[in-house]
């Protein structure tokens, strides 16, 4: 089957980002004019999905406001021809996908998170992309992951090589060549110490997934104390030979870490249509001098 639907989980706290986040979620943190989460949605939409289920915890409201229609907005602008590009781009948003919300009323970790999709998602493949991670590439990674889904029938997971020494931040996976950027994923590990680190390939931010994790999900949360790990069943996929990792092509911005943030706005900015070349002559005036 076609990846149809993907799931954004968006329920953290961004206690990296405090005191940004303590009123404004992180996911609604701007890069240049637009909040991060809408990078996400677009990149899904770009990528042949029309179903999106966010899943949001208290406090997040702002989010379903952000891609509703906001009609005193829109009167606003209209009749106004110098705001009609504006009022465009307003509509656009809530007319990206069918887009869907769900409160993860307890916070159990993205294992658990992914698991209350469960009947949205249904028997079908999915993806998921998470809600710190925006990738900008001018083929949308979700595609690019369900491009090798299509073919080989099995999980998939985007991964990038990370500095050793930040390994232990995300995950190591035991991996080994298929072709070109594709390769078998045999284990996975999460926050590794050094001495379990497997090789320097970690997940950023994308997956896609068969409906079969969510009985591997639900086995697992029933023995889990705390917070459980989407990777713990991941790597139970791959050790059944049923997972594959592909290279990426893209560049991911940590939208729950600051410098992540800054990363973000300074290069889209250096490419946004409206502002490129000012900022470009800024920056160069700025850097001389520091």
């Amino acid at each position: 089957m076609k990846v149809r639907k993907a799931i954004i989980p968006a329920a953290g706290l961004g206690t990296r980002v405090l005191p940004a986040s303590k009123a404004v979620p992180k996911e609604m943190l701007n890069i240049v004019d637009k909040p991060a989460i809408q990078y996400i949605v677009e990149e899904a939409v770009a990528s042949g999905i029309q179903d999106i289920l966010i899943i949001t915890n208290r406090g997040k409201g702002v989010i379903e406001d952000h891609f509703d229609h906001a009609y005193e907005l829109e009167r606003n602008l209209e009749g106004n021809p110098a705001k009609a590009k504006m009022l465009e781009q307003i509509k656009a948003v809530a007319q990206l996908a069918n887009v869907y919300f769900l409160r993860q009323k307890v916070t159990k970790g993205l294992g658990h998170a992914v698991l209350c999709a469960k009947s949205f998602v249904g028997n079908e493949p999915f993806a998921v992309l998470y809600g710190d991670d925006v990738i900008i590439s001018d083929h949308p990674v979700t595609a690019q992951l369900s491009r090798v889904y299509d073919e080989f029938g099995c999980g998939v997971v985007g991964v990038k090589e990370v500095p050793r020494k930040d390994v232990m931040k995300y995950c190591s996976l035991d991996v080994s060549t298929v072709r070109d950027n594709i390769m078998k994923c045999h284990n996975i590990i999460e926050k590794p110490t050094q001495e379990q680190i497997m090789s320097c390939y970690a997940i950023l931010g994308r997956v896609i997934l068969p409906p079969e994790i969510f009985g591997l999900l639900e086995e697992g949360i029933k023995s889990a104390i705390g917070e459980y790990y989407l990777t713990d069943s991941m790597a139970d996929l791959g050790k059944a030979g049923k997972l594959l990792a592909v290279d990426f092509d893209g560049t991911r911005y940590d939208m729950g870490d600051k410098l992540g943030i800054m990363k973000a706005n300074c290069e889209v900015a250096l490419k946004h249509p409206e502002i490129a070349e000012d900022f470009k002559a800024y920056l160069k005036k700025l850097v001389k001098t520091l």
